[in-house]
């Protein structure tokens, strides 16, 4: 009985050395894998916004200091700039015909979209592209690719159409002339 009693002792403390020992040399190795260090690059959030922050500066001063003059959008044909949106009210005839780049809300009224070349506008509300003649739902953002693309009012609207518009557009009345 004292025999098994020493086994166990024994046994336990061979166990016990080898948990010590594992133990000991994955704290050597853990200085080689720590958090934050070359082998274990953890990185915060701020530190990543930080080097973003950096490279884009660098970047921009690259390029003078601003964004390239290809990129820069025109200035709307109604004034103002492009970051604020404006309310425009449409009329029965008239079309709105948003220029390249510009986003569009439309409040009030039933609308149909309009297309000079056969192709759609963005609705990145709802995921889809709408053809010309494609009634337009209320509170929508729809964003314009390129030129000659619009809305105006369906054939049986009756209530006031309003429209929040950021970017350059133009309206057009029923017999072609620009209004705005």
């Amino acid at each position: 009985m004292r025999k098994q009693k020493w086994i166990i002792v024994f046994m336990a403390l061979c166990i016990g050395v080898w948990v010590g020992s594992v133990t000991l040399e994955s704290k050597a190795d853990g200085a080689a894998g720590q958090t934050g260090t070359v082998n274990d690059p953890l990185i915060t959030k701020s530190y990543l916004d930080q080097q973003l922050a950096d490279l884009v500066a660098k970047e921009l001063a690259k390029q003078g200091g601003g964004a390239p003059a290809a990129t820069a959008t025109p200035a709307p044909s109604t004034g103002g700039t492009d970051t604020e949106m404006k309310v425009v009210q449409l009329q029965d005839g008239q079309t709105l015909f948003a220029k390249a780049g510009a986003e569009v809300i439309v409040r009030t009224g039933k609308t149909v979209a309009v297309s000079t070349d056969g192709d759609g506008i963005p609705d990145v509300t709802s995921g889809k592209d709408l053809a010309a003649g494609t009634a337009i739902e209320l509170n929508h953002l729809l964003i314009f690719p390129r030129d000659g693309r619009g809305l105006k009012p369906a054939a049986k609207s009756d209530a006031a159409i309003y429209v929040m518009v950021r970017g350059g557009y133009s309206i057009q009345s029923a017999d072609g002339t620009i209004l705005q």
